[in-house]
């Protein structure tokens, strides 16, 4: 019912306009996300336009690696990139340079949607995850634009929502050209949801592609100056902490050190802006503290309160920990500090990183039930410096060898496109 679902979304648009206007996250690229471009925003003709879409500033990220291979399969096309958030935003400007233009996904209305695929004008459509916009969709393929989706997944314990709103609005999925799920349990949801067996395969996760254990640059060199962090002295990183797990790490961290009164924390906060109330925490529990933005050379705990350095941190790591596992947020990204040749730990809860844990459990990742399990195995591996060099490696090899879904995508992209994407590649100069 397509009447229906538009109605619904200019209603639900106009109750949420005033909270949207002014959220953190969405208070910036107001004409853009209703479809509205400067003139000569999109300059010139392109053997091929290609149109990714990410939410936010990670999963931009992870569509990194496929930027790069099709442009490397398609030369000279144009690629348009859309995030939801502000910062994903300004991130894509700063890190994504092989993109050619970056925009705001448009509010999923049939007006917006229809502006903006005209504006653009793609050749094909490419969304990730779960982002289905049935406006968006229908208003693609109205003007012929293939749509596929990357990274494919849907979560078991919403099929039962997905089937009541796709039995209101009709099933998005069926216009879909093309899906690319992460693994085959992704697969057998999307089946289950409508889409067409034909159109569906199981090509991996993107993200595994960004991940690379770089040797410790000139970023790390300064972090590892200004903290004060030497080679032979271990250092114990929790990365992307949530509000809630310090208070659980912070007993653990000084248990350990009654055994290795020379280790170190460094607690990476998911959120920043809670930088502050760890160090005040750390400090109440009898340790120094710091942030990293001040130096801390000679703290027991050092708060990373900067952008961009936790690969770095993690370059420098004897040891991780990573957050979002013992809290309700469904864990955070274990492969970075792997793909460093980190042995790497998490706590029960990673429901949002199901693949991950899959690949990383027996090969250098430990998941943890609670702190005090936390607390046994870091203390285990601490006394035997040759289990975490071993589990590090390991951990290692396991990233290396999930690799290569962004090369499948593309060549599945090109067969969809077929002749088409033969003659845009003849076409580049």
């Amino acid at each position: 019912m397509p009447i229906f679902y538009a109605a619904a979304s200019y209603l639900a648009f106009l109750l949420l306009w005033p909270f949207l206007l002014f959220h953190r996250k969405t208070r910036r690229g107001h004409l853009r996300r209703l479809g509205f471009y400067p003139a000569g925003w999109m300059k010139g003709e392109a053997p091929m336009r290609i149109w990714l879409h990410g939410a936010s500033a990670g999963d931009l990220l992870a569509l990194k690696p496929m930027v790069f291979e099709l442009k490397r399969r398609f030369p000279g096309c144009v690629v348009v990139m859309s995030t939801l958030t502000n910062s994903g935003y300004e991130m894509a400007r700063e890190r994504l340079q092989e993109v050619d233009l970056v925009t705001y996904l448009p509010w999923d209305l049939p007006g917006a949607t229809a502006r903006a695929v005209a504006a653009i004008r793609p050749d094909v459509l490419i969304l990730e995850y779960a982002e289905i916009w049935p406006n968006l969709i229908r208003s693609a393929q109205k003007r012929g634009v293939k749509i596929v989706l990357t990274n494919g997944r849907f979560d078991h314990e919403k099929l039962g929502a997905y089937r009541f709103l796709f039995s209101l609005i009709g099933n998005p999925l069926q216009k879909v050209d093309l899906l690319l799920m992460r693994e085959d349990d992704e697969a057998e949801r999307a089946l289950a949801l409508g889409a067409r067996a034909e159109r569906v395969r199981v090509t991996g996760n993107t993200k595994f592609d960004n991940l690379a254990g770089a040797a410790l640059g000139q970023s790390g060199a300064a972090l590892a100056r200004d903290i004060g962090a030497r080679a032979d002295q271990p250092l114990f990183i929790a990365g992307s902490t949530h509000e809630g797990e310090e208070a659980l790490l912070l007993p653990v961290f000084r248990r350990l050190r009654e055994a290795h009164p020379d280790l170190r924390l460094m607690i990476a906060p998911r959120y920043v802006e809670r930088a502050q109330r760890i160090v005040a925490l750390a400090e109440s529990e009898g340790l120094t503290a710091g942030l990293r933005s001040q130096g801390a050379p000679d703290a027991d705990v050092v708060v990373l309160d900067s952008i961009g350095e936790l690969a770095a941190a993690y370059a420098l790591a004897t040891l991780v920990f990573v957050g979002g596992s013992f809290t309700s947020r469904g864990g955070q990204n274990i492969l970075e500090p792997a793909a460093h040749g980190k042995p790497v730990l998490f706590g029960p809860n990673m429901a949002n990183f199901h693949d991950s844990v899959q690949v990383l459990v027996g090969r250098g990742g430990i998941q943890v039930p609670d702190p005090e399990k936390l607390y046994r195995v870091a203390s285990d591996l601490l006394a035997r410096p040759e289990k975490i060099v071993e589990l590090g490696e390991l951990a290692r090899a396991a990233v290396s060898s999930v690799r290569g879904a962004s090369a499948r995508n593309v060549v599945e992209i090109a067969r969809l496109l077929g002749g088409k994407g033969e003659a845009a590649a003849e076409a580049a100069p």
